[in-house]
């Protein structure tokens, strides 16, 4: 049995805050204007005023110190609070066929950024009658997540939901078939430029991606092994057998990815000796320096 196929505008981040400094008028910090009769040439008297040397520059200050404040913070880091790091997720629904992997790869990517997001989300899938997640509008999908994060203190999230087999993942949309493979995968993550990047995928034989994409700026995590399918496949699910333990369950709990994931392969352990299938072994490898950005909110 082959498995789900799955789907983050990605991979947003704030940047540089400047503040600025507004008084109203000069307010009563600043003494009045003294003003000055004139005479005018002839001898015709006529009433001119003129501010004194000292009037200017108190007119002056303000905006000048304005200024100088705006412009300060422009040389500061870009996080201006330490820890404060964007995370941007990329979820895909690849195989449209079946509306699962639509659902899975929509709710998935909403528990994430409920949990550590701080950036955008670019949601893609597709349907029996076409879509947009495709090898090509993946590729494109992480690159423009990628423009809009610090690449070496922000986090890339990937959720990939499909059907999977030794050879990688399905992508059906309408009548276009593809195959996205390990090799494939890991040039594009290696294209964005992103230090740190996490990637989620729910498909069977899901762990043949690990060997080419886990190390410790990467952490991988899998619905099964590279041997094995995952269950829970049906169109009209919500979720499959370890999406729904993954992240509707253990992930809006859990307060690190690692926690998330032994609870959920409990789950999904649990549920598959009741329905007496063959264990999928889900995997999680790398991301020792990748786990420690990542907090979870209360």
């Amino acid at each position: 049995m082959i498995r789900k196929c799955a789907d983050a505008s990605p991979t947003g981040e704030p940047r540089t805050y400047a503040g600025c400094l507004r008084e109203d008028g000069l307010g009563s910090r600043h003494r009045p204007e003294r003003f000055y009769p004139m005479k005018k040439a002839g001898g015709d008297h006529e009433t001119r005023f003129a501010m004194t040397f000292k009037s200017w520059i108190s007119r002056l200050a303000a905006p000048l110190i304005a200024l100088v404040l705006a412009v300060a913070p422009l040389g500061s880091p870009v996080h201006a609070v330490e820890g404060a790091r964007k995370v941007s997720v990329v979820s895909f629904g690849l195989f449209g066929d079946q509306g699962v992997f639509r659902r899975e790869a929509t709710a998935a990517a909403q528990v994430v950024a409920g949990r550590f997001g701080s950036g955008p989300i670019n949601v893609q899938y597709n349907s029996k009658k076409g879509g947009s997640a495709t090898i090509e509008t993946l590729a494109m999908s992480l690159q423009a997540a990628a423009n809009e994060l610090d690449s070496e203190n922000d986090i890339l999230f990937l959720i990939l939901t499909s059907h999977g087999s030794p050879a990688g993942l399905a992508v059906k949309a309408g009548r276009l078939m593809q195959t996205l493979t390990p090799g494939k995968l890991a040039d594009m993550l290696a294209w964005t430029g992103v230090r740190h990047k996490v990637v989620v995928i729910s498909a069977c034989y899901s762990g043949v991606f690990i060997p080419r994409l886990a190390n410790p700026n990467m952490l991988v995590i899998t619905a099964a092994d590279a041997e094995h399918q995952s269950f829970g496949c049906r169109d009209k699910a919500k979720w499959t057998y370890f999406g729904d333990a993954f992240f509707n369950v253990a992930l809006r709990q859990a307060k690190s990815l690692t926690d998330a994931f032994f609870v959920a392969r409990t789950l999904v352990q649990k549920r598959e000796l009741r329905e007496h299938v063959e264990p999928s072994n889900p995997l999680i490898a790398g991301g020792a320096n990748v786990q420690p950005l990542l907090i979870a909110r209360p």
